[in-house]
């Protein structure tokens, strides 16, 4: 429970939160492997901001439940409390939930985002040394997405092949529309909305301005789903206009500006989704914010992941107005459950974007420093051990241990 002198956190009438020295932030362990990286990572947390602030400052955990220890608990896999808790008190941590492929219910990460509207699910990727990556040049890579989270085919509206209400609408599509649409096909429906995608780029031209980045890339397959993607991309310069001459079209810096970027511009770029994953392979460092719908930014997301050394390193976050869950990218790794063994990586450096969006970017830091510092020392979980050659292999409280060891 959290300390008698903890505090929401709350919002401020002019924006932006209002962060108290012990604000109260919820954990969900997570299915899984989630108890044991919530484990390594609390203590991590918890020494980067005693560190930072001197004890000034703390964080109050309060536990909710979600997935199958919600389930055991409370016959629910997400009781009508957390969502309550998670309205009212703004910030979580969440560990990797189970959802079955194919049957039982749906994904409890969908769920969430979509009833709480955390309609960003933002995803920093940048490349931590010593950590093993595919390239020849992963320092290149430091980039953030910001993937539209309640749209697009996610929206979850489609029917089974050869069920009535496919049958139906494939009728009235034939019919009514012109279509030719097979009789056997299964269908599923893409609706993205002006409100939804701007909001989304928005929130992303805003990051870029306030942290001095070079540009926002609006990431579509608008040649091909010209109504759909295609409006995405113009809806994203539409957003761009609001910003006025803070925001540079990526066409005009030759015209208007001899080639040379104004200081204090962002510049507005647009790739093809096929185009974006060729470049982020070829020239990474062209690319520090990205903006895309939904499942492009699946995709992208952890494709980036990979190139600086997989999921285990991946942070992420989903982010509405007043409210965000940060959460491991991975999945819950059922095999590997209460051995003590996965990396707690992507969890840990969640956390640290968690310490960002609370404004606490020092102790932040102090985890961002730790982790190439532990690395240089040789001591890595077994899934980056097995590739750094002479690297002791530790267990996943070890290397939360570790890290706290190196922090500055």
């Amino acid at each position: 429970m959290p300390h008698h002198d903890a505090e929401k956190i709350t919002l401020n009438p002019a924006g932006g939160l209002k962060v108290p020295d012990r604000p109260v932030v919820l954990f969900i362990e997570g299915d899984g492997t989630g108890p044991d990286i919530w484990r390594a990572t609390q203590p991590v947390l918890d020494a980067a901001v005693d560190r930072a602030y001197g004890g000034q400052r703390g964080l109050a955990w309060q536990e909710v439940l979600a997935g199958e220890k919600a389930f055991k608990r409370t016959g629910s896999y997400l009781p009508v409390e957390t969502l309550n808790d998670l309205r009212e008190f703004r910030v979580a941590l969440k560990g990797p939930l189970t959802t079955p492929i194919g049957g039982g219910f749906r994904s409890l990460n969908v769920t969430l985002r979509q009833v709480l509207d955390l309609y960003a699910c933002i995803r920093p990727v940048r490349y931590y040394q010593g950590v093993p990556s595919p390239l020849k040049e992963p320092q290149k890579i430091d980039m953030v997405v910001f993937r539209e989270n309640t749209e697009d085919v996610y929206a979850g509206i489609e029917w089974q092949a050869h069920s009535e209400e496919a049958r139906r609408l494939i009728a009235f599509l034939n019919k009514e529309l012109g279509c030719s649409v097979d009789q056997g096909a299964a269908i599923g429906i893409k609706p993205m909305t002006e409100r939804c995608s701007k909001r989304l780029i928005r929130m992303a031209l805003k990051y870029a301005l306030d942290h001095g980045r070079a540009s926002l890339t609006l990431m579509h397959k608008g040649n091909i789903m010209k109504y759909t993607e295609g409006a995405f991309q113009n809806w994203g310069y539409e957003v761009a206009l609001e910003l006025g001459e803070r925001v540079v079209p990526e066409a005009e810096i030759g015209s208007r500006y001899h080639g040379q970027v104004p200081a204090g511009k962002v510049v507005l770029k647009d790739r093809l989704a096929d185009n974006l994953f060729q470049q982020i392979l070829l020239r990474p460092e062209e690319y520090a914010v990205i903006a895309t719908p939904n499942l492009n930014g699946d995709y992208i997301s952890d494709a980036l992941a990979a190139q600086v050394g997989g999921l285990g390193m991946a942070p992420g976050a989903n982010v509405g107005d007043g409210c965000a869950i940060f959460e491991a990218t991975h999945g819950s790794a059922p095999k590997y459950a209460g051995q003590d063994k996965v990396n707690p990586g992507s969890l840990i450096l969640s956390g640290a974007m968690l310490l960002e969006y609370l404004g606490w970017n020092e102790a932040a830091q102090l985890i961002h420093q730790a982790l190439p510092r532990v690395l240089a020392a040789g001591v890595a979980t077994y899934d980056l051990a097995r590739q750094l050659p002479g690297a002791q292999e530790v267990s996943c409280s070890q290397f939360g241990q570790s890290l706290i060891e190196h922090m500055g």
